[in-house]
């Protein structure tokens, strides 16, 4: 029987501490987050591996140190209020919840999206949601956010969620080129927005192809 305790544990003093995760704040929060519930249960055995584990429609969970790396990129703060996008059943959600004072999971996959919602009931986490819509009309979202985590690698610069910035607000993504992921943040400033490269990291892909569906709470 795998003791999961002693896995996070592992799992932070192994892949996070040594991949340049320095905050405490994201350290605690996935020692304390059970992973392993938000994973296909053929799998939580190997929840706390340095691997990404698929979940449904093509939708994957990123593996913990680039997805650590990606948040302590974003400097989440505690009265922050984030929008997290490929959610997926809300492990990430989840992590960012303990960060932040609100957040808001978006998820296109409505299989997904409900078992997220379910699982963030069922570990009594009260400030934060998953929505079921796409990916890139989030657009259709009308409140403005502090920090936006695009939890996948993508292609392009994800134009449609900058709108969704506050003023000094930050974006932090995967861009995929060429081969080679490079984790970018961009900051709102006015109505203009900055970006910066920052480090070499690889997630699953994610597509931000709109869908014709509208957000469901």
């Amino acid at each position: 029987m795998v003791d999961f305790a002693t896995a996070r544990r592992r799992m932070v003093d192994n892949q996070l501490r040594t991949s340049n995760v320095t905050d405490r704040r994201i350290l605690t929060a996935m020692d304390e987050v059970p992973r392993e519930r938000f994973v296909p249960e053929a799998r939580q055995a190997i929840a706390y591996a340095d691997t990404a584990h698929t979940l449904a429609s093509g939708r994957s969970l990123a593996a913990p140190a680039p997805f650590a790396r990606l948040v302590q990129l974003a400097e989440v703060g505690p009265s922050d209020t984030v929008l997290d996008i490929g959610a997926g059943t809300g492990y990430t959600t989840a992590v960012l919840a303990r960060l932040a004072a609100q957040v808001t999971g978006v998820e296109s996959d409505p299989a997904l999206a409900a078992r997220g919602r379910e699982l963030l009931a069922d570990l009594g986490v009260a400030n934060a949601g998953i929505v079921e819509g796409p990916l890139d009309g989030a657009g259709q979202l009308t409140d403005g956010f502090d920090v936006i985590i695009v939890e996948g690698a993508v292609t392009a610069r994800p134009e449609s969620l900058f709108p969704l910035l506050r003023d000094g607000g930050r974006l932090v993504a995967l861009l995929q080129r060429n081969g080679a992921g490079v984790a970018h943040v961009f900051i709102r400033s006015g109505s203009d927005v900055t970006t910066r490269a920052e480090f070499n990291s690889a997630l699953p892909p994610l597509s931000m192809t709109p869908r014709d569906v509208s957000f469901v709470f």
